[in-house]
């Protein structure tokens, strides 16, 4: 018998089989057979098909396709059939799979030449059938990928031809191309970067420089990379669509983000709206050459909200998780995109020594073989091998004849070189010329010299290299993927109110689901709500179709998390002591589902009064007392703007300690928190509450923002923190409409410089301050009360001595539309802003002076001053110059 967990020997599972008589039944154990194959399996999957060769950067498919066409090469295009059969005579895979990964190879524009419908990067649509389209490798990939003899080769698959271990690839292809692939257990994903920038920071690297890398798309986008953490596992990149406002009703998205395609892009698009998170009229797919994707609203939806609700909701916003890994030494390894571009360098740099040293060999063979021949031919050594009559006489003779000058070659004399020789034909000595072959002869050892020089100074030889290739190849190869930071965006926040919001005050219910009961207000499915009970308790919940909070219920309504503008007034009497106390106080942010409590938290407290202003509103109450001995004043008035707001867990101010018998509001009161103090962040270019960028200033009511673009174009906004501001934004500031604004511009009309004075419109709409000709560029915006500018003058004019001008004096107030005033018929080397000659705080105290006692000179000042009318009939020495325009 055996043990527990003891293996049996075959006799004694022989003993316990049921007896058969026709067959035997034989057991094999084949664990460890099963662990060897799928060892195997996985290794060949990760070594031969998933994971790219650290060294030239490619699969083996891609590698075996690369070579093929170079073996078929002949300058012009050959069917991707043919490519495919041929690279089937090292490819152990089927056609589909190489016509894929050729088609990949295309699609990316670096390596291959293509012609015909190789699909569409922004649609998804598939390239045309192999027998219809045609490739060739480019002139890049001739170049730079490709140098046989420092190549190493192995035999392929079935041992009828070579194939190379690794191409040379001279330049950071894994990292251009980028890659993925999944293997057995891991996998590799490795983003695009742009070509030019890892030419520069192979340079930066070479002359030890520090460099950054960061992904570029061929789809464009937007890409937000501060998580990218150097491509390895655990980064994050966000990227985003380039949505931008066609017209009042309708948005174009022109770039998709990476990995998606248009057609991906509006099923998410049409999904969001079916589930009621977005609200869009229809959408127009009129992508061709360029993406060109039109979103058409419903009317009354803002813009601003609905591009952020896209992102929120659809795949105009993904996050890829890059996971660098590559094959290094037949290992899998994992290495950071900066490490990977360092190794790249060093290759490259190695790969071009070998190249020179082959290349110093052949260069010393020719010069050997040169000298030979000229001291064979010169020293008339052919004739002494006419009487010779064997081959070893030969070989002998003419031996002895080179053994004076073999001091002067660079290497010994072989058998080899003496037959060739022999070779020599008559007619070639008959034509020799000797003044030829020394020229020959220096112009090899002139090459020889430069390529030593070139060996002693590798870096330099590489940068050189580098260079060249970018300057070559680098035109049209600039960046496409915006580099930006993001800001999160809240899902709540943006969400379409697509649901209605219930409530059942007695039986104390919530939720979407009680269409008989009280409307409260629109919501979306994922909004959380804020309920207060009438014995002091709340709580947020999720908002669902029919919750229970309890019974006599006060108020409920839609969370905003971190809503500090939205203050809760309350009277509340404790049930211990019987005391009346009232409170200010907001809810920023609490755990969801946890009970919270207005009062002390005794039994028996209650809440007399309460109110929730969502803009920090204090009311005045009317407060009755009940009658009691010795009460003289039954009536008074409370002020809740006297209370400071505090936390939710405080206990309050003392009201009264007597009972009362009725709470009125006398008079709704104002806003007691000011204006909100408004920041712009260049970075993610929005607006925000939180001291990041630059302070624009303290916004109330209806306070707008204006704007001007480096295109020339000028608008005001609110100051809604959903605005967008995806422009070159030349100046962005409070508006104010008495402000006046010196403008310099390059009318390109006119072909000259000219200067303007305006106010900005208060409008929305974009208007154009540069003029219809859109090659006028703007030069500089001055915001000064008395702005100066020096002009510097060039060319011809060089020597004319520079230029002051006072603005206020040169030019007068003027519509934005105005074309302006010219500056100067000279050519202009630079215009240049100097400092006013009356500060601007200078300008304030003036102000205050005028303001507090009336002058004769604070008349004047006010008629001087920005926010003045200027008078038409006032002496101008330029208003015949400026009546022209």
């Amino acid at each position: 018998m055996t043990t527990e967990n003891q293996i049996p020997d075959s006799s004694e599972l022989e003993d316990a089989k049921p007896s058969r008589k026709k067959e035997e039944v034989k057991n094999s154990y084949i664990d460890g057979m099963y662990f060897n194959w799928f060892i195997d399996y996985a290794s060949y999957v990760i070594l031969e098909r998933a994971v790219p060769n650290l060294d030239d950067g490619l699969k083996p498919v891609h590698r075996r396709i690369l070579h093929a066409m170079k073996r078929l090469d002949d300058g012009r295009f050959n069917k991707v059939a043919n490519i495919i059969g041929y690279t089937m005579q090292y490819h152990p895979h089927g056609d589909a799979s190489i016509g894929d990964a050729l088609v990949q190879l295309g699609q990316k524009d670096i390596l291959v030449e293509t012609q015909g419908n190789w699909g569409n990067i922004y649609t998804g649509d598939s390239a045309a059938a192999p027998r219809y389209i045609e490739a060739r490798l480019s002139k890049f990939a001739l170049e730079v990928v490709f140098s046989p003899k420092v190549t190493d080769w192995k035999s392929s698959y079935d041992g009828r031809n070579k194939e190379p271990i690794s191409l040379p690839v001279k330049f950071p292809l894994l990292l251009a191309q980028g890659v993925e692939g999944i293997a057995v257990g891991l996998a590799s994903k490795i983003l695009p970067h742009n070509f030019n920038e890892l030419i520069d920071a192979s340079i930066d690297y070479l002359e030890n420089r520090p460099f950054e890398i960061y992904p570029d798309f061929a789809t464009g986008g937007m890409a937000d990379v501060s998580k990218y953490n150097d491509g390895l596992r655990g980064g994050k990149v966000r990227v985003r669509a380039k949505i931008s406002k066609l017209d009042k009703k309708s948005l174009v998205i022109t770039e998709i983000p990476f990995g998606t395609t248009t057609s991906s892009l509006i099923d998410s698009i049409l999904a969001a709206n079916d589930k009621g998170k977005i609200k869009i009229r229809k959408i127009d797919d009129n992508t061709a050459a360029n993406v060109e994707v039109v979103v058409h609203l419903l009317p009354g939806v803002s813009q601003d909200k609905m591009i952020d609700a896209l992102y929120a909701f659809t795949d105009c916003e993904i996050s890829l998780s890059p996971n660098s890994c590559v094959i290094i030494n037949d290992k899998p390894c994992f290495m950071g995109v900066a490490d990977l571009l360092r190794y790249s360098a060093h290759h490259t740099k190695d790969l071009l020594r070998k190249e020179l040293e082959v290349k110093k060999q052949e260069l010393e063979d020719s010069w050997h073989l040169s000298s030979l021949e000229k001291i064979f031919i010169e020293n008339r050594i052919y004739n002494l091998i006419e009487d010779c009559e064997t081959w070893e006489a030969i070989i002998q003779t003419i031996d002895r004849a080179l053994d004076p000058f073999k001091p002067l070659l660079r290497r010994i004399v072989t058998e080899e070189d003496i037959a060739r020789l022999t070779e020599i034909k008559i007619k070639r000595i008959s034509r020799f010329d000797a003044f030829k072959a020394d020229e020959y002869i220096k112009g090899l050892e002139e090459e020889m010299l430069k390529v030593d020089y070139n060996l002693a100074h590798m870096v330099e030889f590489t940068v050189d290299y580098y260079k060249h290739i970018k300057k070559k190849y680098g035109d049209g190869r600039g960046r496409k993927t915006e580099l930006r930071s993001f800001d999160s965006i809240e899902a709540a926040q943006v969400a379409e109110a697509n649901e209605k919001l219930y409530i059942n005050r007695d039986e104390g219910f919530v939720g979407m689901g009680l269409k008989k009961d009280e409307f409260v207000c629109d919501c979306s499915d994922i909004d959380d709500i804020i309920v207060f009970l009438k014995d002091g308790k709340y709580v947020i919940i999720k908002v669902s179709e029919k919750a229970f909070i309890g019974k006599n219920i006060l108020y409920a309504n839609v969370f905003r998390k971190n809503d500090e503008r939205t203050i809760y007034n309350v009277v509340y009497q404790d049930g211990a002591s019987g005391i009346y106390y009232m409170k200010r106080f907001s809810v920023t942010g609490i755990t969801r589902d946890k009970v919270y409590d207005v009062t002390l938290g005794t039994p028996k407290s209650k809440i007399l009064y309460f109110s929730a202003n969502p803009n920090g509103e204090a009311e005045t109450l009317k407060i009755t007392l009940k009658p009691r001995p010795r009460i003289k004043i039954l009536n008074f008035e409370i002020d809740f703007g006297t209370l400071a707001i505090k936390n939710r867990g405080a206990m309050g101010n003392l009201l009264t300690k007597n009972p009362i018998h009725r709470i009125v509001m006398k008079d709704k009161g104002i806003s007691t928190l000011g204006g909100q103090n408004v920041w712009y962040d260049e970075d993610v270019k929005r607006l925000n509450v939180d001291g990041r960028g630059k302070l624009l200033g303290e916004f109330v009511g209806a306070d707008k923002i204006a704007v001007m673009t480096q295109n020339g174009l000028c608008f005001t906004t609110t100051f809604e923190l959903t605005n967008h501001y995806d422009f070159d934004i030349a100046l962005i500031e409070k508006y104010d409409p008495n402000k006046v604004y010196a403008v310099t511009l390059w009318d390109a009309e006119q072909g000259f410089h000219y200067l303007k004075r305006f106010c900005l419109p208060d409008t929305e709409r974009q208007q154009n301050y540069l003029g219809e000709n859109e090659e006028s560029r703007l030069g500089m915006i001055l915001v000064d009360t008395y702005p100066r500018i020096q002009i510097k003058f060039a060319g011809r004019d060089a020597n004319r001595p520079e230029e002051i001008v006072d603005v206020n004096e040169f030019i007068g107030v003027k519509s934005h539309n105005a074309r302006g005033k010219r500056l100067t018929t000279f050519q202009v080397e630079t215009i240049e802003r100097l400092e006013p000659l009356i500060s601007e705080e200078q300008v304030a105290e003036m102000k205050r002076s005028a303001v507090q006692a009336p002058s004769e000179e604070g008349k004047l000042f006010d008629t001087y001053s920005d926010s003045a009318v200027i008078d038409p009939s006032r002496d101008d020495s330029h208003a015949e110059q400026a009546s022209l325009f």
